[in-house]
């Protein structure tokens, strides 16, 4: 009887020998279509690379997306500095050709000269705001360590924002023009023209009234053309200043107190309401 049950088991696996060649035999043949336990099989590894594939192209989509929303951002900050810098030099090429052709026969015209005013600007986030009436100040997230120093001057898309008037390692403080008050002994005027009329209209921005939102030119000569809806910029005049930076409209002109001269308000081309980045106005390095 166990000889019996030996053989059957033998004859059991011999079967199950020819049954798995022969499957093996018609999966390798030419055939149209699968068979079952092939259709099973596929099915199943399909379902289980489902299973993992998708998670994880989700997770390599996720990280993908981080990146270029990364480039977007950094490609969106040049854009920015970008449109700021064409601001500052299309005013400054509307008459830059005509003096750089004056200068250039100029014998004692320096390589110095050439460069006074090749500002560069570096983009700066605000990261926070004193409104302040007596202390209008903004803090960006630069500092001395991005070759930042007192007396520089900020710029916005807009127009003229202010000055450096503290830095740090990694920060630095900006004095808005609105603290701009002669009676301050933080107070630093700037130097303005028109554009333009650069060469016989000169005053200084002294003060800015909170109650009308002009800022106030002062020391304006009689003999100057100065007229309502002039574009004001700065002079460059200031050792250290740029030039050509928009500082705003003329509104409104009148004689000063004594009758000597003119006083014109001006109403400012930054936006001083709402804050996200700032432009430092970095002056070119000037080779001893």
């Amino acid at each position: 009887m166990f000889k019996w049950l030996g053989n059957k088991r033998l004859f059991i696996l011999l079967v199950g020998i020819i049954i798995f060649i022969a499957l093996m035999g018609f999966t390798v043949g030419s055939r149209a279509g699968l068979s079952l336990p092939e259709k099973f099989t596929k099915d199943m590894v399909g379902f289980v690379q489902q299973v993992f594939y998708k998670p994880a192209s989700y997770v390599s989509g996720f990280f993908e997306d981080i990146a270029n929303l990364k480039r977007l951002q950094e490609e969106n900050e040049e854009l920015k500095t970008a449109v700021a810098q064409y601001k500052q030099d299309s005013v400054r090429y509307g008459n830059l050709a005509e003096t750089n052709q004056r200068l250039q026969e100029d014998l004692k015209f320096t390589e110095e000269q050439k460069n006074r005013h090749n500002y560069t600007l570096r983009t700066a986030q605000v990261i926070s705001v004193n409104s302040d009436p007596n202390n209008r100040v903004l803090n960006i997230d630069i500092g001395e360590n991005a070759g930042i120093k007192e007396g520089m001057a900020v710029t916005s898309l807009d127009g003229l924002v202010g000055t450096i008037s503290h830095v740090s390692n990694f920060t630095a403080t900006v004095t808005l023009l609105t603290a701009l008050d002669p009676s301050s002994s933080d107070a630093n005027a700037i130097a303005a023209t028109v554009v333009g009329k650069e060469n016989n209209t000169f005053g200084m921005i002294e003060k800015y009234d909170p109650k009308t939102g002009y800022l106030q030119m002062t020391k304006i000569s009689e003999s100057s053309n100065i007229k309502v809806n002039d574009i004001i910029m700065s002079s460059g005049i200031i050792e250290g200043f740029p030039k050509y930076m928009i500082i705003g409209e003329v509104k409104d002109i009148e004689v000063s107190e004594y009758g000597l001269a003119q006083v014109a308000y001006i109403k400012p081309a930054a936006n001083f309401t709402d804050w996200k980045e700032v432009f430092v106005v970095i002056p070119p390095e000037v080779t001893p």
